[in-house]
């Protein structure tokens, strides 16, 4: 139980570590594709449209990603047989799934839609720095942290921490068994929190990888913000 409460707080251990850090020190996922008159990456920030944000949106709720999440984390699921109530075999599976992805769509869902109402852009973009370490920190403290303004300034994200917690919640309400309660959908939002720092991580260091499964997905997905004119 020890060991699980300390997973619980290393997005947070990360994002106050990487407070200092220059709040521009992000570029759109392009950048490294678009290069300025003297050859160099434009890392200028411009708001994406409603277009691209929708299109975001439509990638990270309903897209490869979640899908493969869901069936991972289902996996897992079926292995421990939980919830109980809903033993083993295919049918078992395909309700775990079903649940898992659900799961992922309302956060997401949630997530986008308290953005609009903040005015915040919560795509993930790559880091424009070098290094392991400090690529590490960019992307845990993207987890709840989004851009704001015409010049794209990062801050903290209320839509970003809300969001896991809003799609557990829904299920333990919605679909799970009658022994579940709020206790536990704040403990699986706890974990869904985990999975979304999981996915930047992922998203940082394996994406812009030309060889890797990442890359070949999102090639032609990529989230991206126009590029400065």
């Amino acid at each position: 139980m020890k060991t699980s409460r300390l997973m619980l707080l290393l997005p947070a251990i990360a994002v106050l570590a990487a407070l200092p850090a220059p709040l521009r020190a992000q570029s759109p996922a392009d950048s490294s594709s678009t290069a300025s008159s003297t050859g160099q990456a434009d890392l200028l920030y411009t708001r994406p449209t409603q277009k691209t944000k929708f299109h975001n949106y439509l990638l990270d709720g309903f897209g490869p990603f979640p899908i493969v999440g869901a069936a991972f984390v289902s996996g897992i699921n079926q292995a421990t047989n939980s919830p109980p109530e809903w033993k083993q075999g295919a049918e078992a599976y395909g309700k775990r799934f079903g649940s898992n992805y659900g799961i992922a769509a309302v956060g997401m869902t949630t997530r986008y839609a308290l953005a609009e109402a903040f005015q915040e852009d919560t795509s993930y973009y790559h880091c424009a720095c070098k290094g392991v370490f400090p690529r590490l920190g960019h992307a845990l403290i993207s987890t709840l942290t989004a851009r704001r303004g015409d010049d794209g300034h990062r801050v903290f994200s209320f839509p970003a921490l809300v969001a896991p917690y809003a799609g557990t919640m829904t299920a333990v309400y919605a679909w799970y068994p009658d022994r579940y309660d709020a206790r536990d959908g704040f403990r699986m939002g706890n974990y869904s929190l985990l999975g979304y720092a999981g996915s930047n991580v992922a998203m940082e260091f394996l994406e812009r990888a030309p060889r890797s499964l990442l890359y070949r997905l999102r090639r032609s997905n990529r989230k991206t913000a126009p590029a400065p004119k």
